[in-house]
C-alpha cells in the first residue's frame, strides 16, 4: 500500500460517495476506483461496500479508517515538524485565549519586543485567538509556535508549563444586591441565573451523582457556610459531584457541593459580560477581566482561594522555537515587577 490509495481511501470514507472524493481530491473517479481496488487486493480485504449509496465501510473498513486516520494526521504532524526543524523562522506566532488578552499578555509582548531590540535581533510577533483545544492542532501544524492556555493537556506532541493561578471573581449587575458586598461566597451566588461562556469543558469524570446527592451537599455547604466540610462522607460527595461535572464554572461551585439552580450559555466571554451588564445574570472571570464595563458591572472578590482560574503556556516537545525562551524570561520578568509569585521553569 501506498499514501495515494490511503488518502484515496479516507476521500471515498469520509464522504461516502466517489463523485464527491473525486472533487476533493482532483481526481477522476476511476482513478479513485483503481486506488481503492489496489489497496483492498493489497490487504486481501474488501474495506468499502460498493452495493449501497451513500458507499457504506464494511466492518473491516471501519475499524481500518480508525486506525489509519491517526496514523495519517500522525506523518502530517512529521512532515510539518521536519519542514521547521529544516527552515526555522524569525516569525513568533502566538496562540491566545482571549481572556489572557486583558491579563498581563500585551505588557509581556512589549517586554519581548523591548529586549530582542536591546539585542539588536529581529522578532515580529503575531498574535492569534483560539482556542485551548484548538491551540493542539495549531502548534501541530504550525499555525503557532506556542500557546497560552487555561487548560492541562496530555498530548504526547505537547509540553506545558503552568504559569499561575489567576483567581476569579464574580462580576454581578450594577444594581445587584450583592453589587457592594466586598467579599463573596459560591452559596449565596446559587440562586442566580450563572452565565456560562466556555466552549472548552474539561476531561470528562467516570462518576455518576443523582439528584439527592446533590441535595445533601449543598445542605452540607450552607451549614458549613460553603467550606467543604471535615465529615468524610461529605467530602466524597463534593467530590463526585465535582468529578461529574465538565462546565469549568460548574466544577468551581461543585468543589462546594453547590449547583445553581438557573444557568444560561452563550457564545463567549464578552456576550457573557454583555449579559451581566444588562441585568440578565452573574458570571464569574478571571480577576484580569475586572477591567471591563466596570459602568455597568460589578466586579467583587471570592473568599474561596482554590477558585482559580490556571494560565497555561505550551509548545510542541521535540521543537522548541529559538524565541520561547525568551518568551518565557519576559512573562517572569513582569511577574517579578507586578510581584507574582511563580516557579521558575523551562521547556526542555
Amino acid at each position: 500500500m501506498d499514501l495515494k490509495q490511503l488518502n484515496a481511501f479516507i476521500a471515498i470514507a469520509d464522504l461516502r460517495s466517489f463523485s464527491a472524493a473525486a472533487t476533493t481530491t482532483g481526481l477522476s473517479q476511476p482513478t479513485l476506483s483503481r486506488l481503492l481496488k489496489q489497496l483492498e487486493t493489497d490487504m486481501g480485504v474488501v474495506l468499502v461496500d460498493r452495493y449501497h449509496r451513500p458507499l457504506h465501510l464494511t466492518a473491516a473498513g471501519v475499524f481500518f479508517y480508525d486506525k489509519i486516520s491517526a496514523v495519517l494526521t500522525e506523518l502530517e504532524t512529521i512532515t510539518s515538524m521536519t519542514q521547521r526543524l529544516s527552515t526555522p523562522s524569525t516569525v513568533l506566532n502566538i496562540g491566545f485565549v482571549p481572556s489572557v488578552l486583558y491579563g498581563l499578555l500585551p505588557e509581556i509582548i512589549a517586554t519581548l519586543k523591548l529586549h530582542n531590540a536591546n539585542q539588536n535581533t529581529d522578532l515580529e510577533v503575531n498574535l492569534k485567538d483560539i482556542s485551548s483545544y484548538q491551540q493542539i492542532d495549531a502548534l501541530k501544524t504550525g499555525e503557532i509556535d506556542v500557546g497560552f492556555g487555561r487548560f492541562a493537556h496530555q498530548d504526547p506532541w505537547i509540553q506545558q508549563i503552568l504559569l499561575r493561578h489567576e483567581r476569579y471573581v464574580v462580576a454581578l449587575p450594577k444594581a445587584h444586591p450583592l453589587a457592594h458586598v466586598g467579599e463573596q461566597r459560591l452559596i449565596d451566588l446559587a440562586n442566580n441565573r450563572l452565565i456560562l461562556y466556555h466552549q472548552t469543558h474539561l476531561p470528562a469524570h467516570s462518576t455518576t451523582v443523582n439528584a439527592q446527592q446533590i441535595q445533601t451537599a449543598q445542605i452540607n455547604s450552607a451549614v458549613n457556610e460553603n467550606k467543604p466540610s471535615l465529615d468524610n462522607e461529605s467530602n466524597i460527595t463534593n467530590t463526585n459531584l465535582a468529578n461529574a461535572v465538565t462546565e469549568p464554572l460548574l466544577y468551581l461551585f461543585a468543589q462546594y457541593g453547590i449547583a445553581p439552580l438557573m444557568t444560561s450559555k452563550v457564545s463567549d466571554l464578552q456576550v457573557a459580560l454583555g449579559l451581566v451588564a444588562a441585568g440578565e445574570g452573574i458570571t464569574l472571570v478571571p480577576a484580569s477581566l475586572q477591567t471591563v464595563r466596570t459602568d455597568q458591572i460589578s466586579y467583587q472578590r471570592l473568599v474561596h482561594e482554590n477558585v482559580t482560574s490556571p494560565i497555561y503556556l505550551h509548545t510542541l516537545k521535540d521543537f522548541v522555537h529559538p524565541k520561547v525562551p525568551d518568551l518565557l524570561n519576559a512573562i517572569y520578568q513582569v511577574y517579578e515587577k507586578r510581584g507574582i509569585t511563580y516557579r521558575q521553569q523551562q521547556f526542555v
